[in-house]
């Protein structure tokens, strides 16, 4: 049995990770900020961090802010398992971290430089956008009457569950450097994800294209964060709509 030690456990994604690592019959330790016996923030680090990670084999590092502090929160969290001697780091990151001059974006790109760095055995996962966090999105822009999208923009979302198994595989393989990209079955404008979100929600909104600025927005309609060529994921997004408001599947 394996020790493994999963960062934001209690998240989106790391939640599903821990799951499956515990359904296969690993001794999984969640650790959160507020989620006992390994409540760390891992922003101070600290003696609590050193105990979670001792005794443990491999590090699912899930845990991330678009507010920041993620580069703070892998120094810790790196440091600590080269004093504790793990093994294994295995790490999720993002589509196009490389290639999107986003803010998040490039917190995500210095995280895997830590990460390659660190001296330990490490695994780098990049993933296209959650279908979870398109919605989130969406939902936010038809609070108004008119539903305003980015132009020329698409994106290629992909089910959480999907990546949450091939990351518990990688935890339970030997490290494997920079594997292959996931990404979600198909690339869609914005414009017909929002208009399915509107049509399964039951919204009427107007639609309108925005033209954005700035060197992020060139690179997003330039497709730097998709990965048509790594179409691994099954789960489309009109599936997962009907899973969370309900109503058929259909386009």
């Amino acid at each position: 049995m394996t020790t493994i030690l999963v960062t934001g456990g209690t998240g989106t994604l790391g939640r599903l990770v821990a799951e499956r690592l515990r359904a296969d019959g690993h001794e999984v330790r969640v650790l959160s900020r507020s989620t006992r016996p390994y409540a760390v923030d891992l922003r101070q680090g600290g003696p609590a961090l050193d105990a979670a990670v001792q005794g443990v084999d491999t590090i699912v590092h899930c845990a991330s802010s678009p507010r920041g502090g993620d580069e703070q929160a892998a120094g810790h969290l790196i440091a600590a398992a080269r004093r504790a001697g793990v093994g294994h780091l295995v790490y999720i990151s993002i589509v196009g971290v490389d290639r999107v001059p986003f803010g998040y974006y490039r917190s995500k790109l210095a995280v895997e430089r830590l990460v390659e760095e660190s001296g330990l055995g490490w695994t780098i996962l990049r993933a296209t956008q959650f279908h979870d966090l398109v919605v989130q999105l969406l939902q936010t822009l038809a609070k108004s009457p008119v539903m305003l999208v980015p132009a020329g923009v698409s994106d290629q979302p992909i089910e959480v569950a999907e990546v949450a198994d091939r990351l518990a595989e990688l935890a339970l393989g030997a490290p494997a450097g920079r594997v292959a990209d996931m990404g979600g079955p198909e690339v869609r404008t914005f414009e017909s994800l929002a208009r399915s979100y509107l049509r399964v929600t039951g919204r009427r909104r107007a639609l309108a294209r925005v033209r954005l600025w700035g060197a992020a927005y060139r690179a997003f309609r330039s497709g730097g964060h998709l990965a048509p060529e790594r179409a691994v994921g099954k789960g489309g997004f009109e599936d997962y709509l009907a899973k969370r408001f309900g109503g058929t599947p259909a386009r």
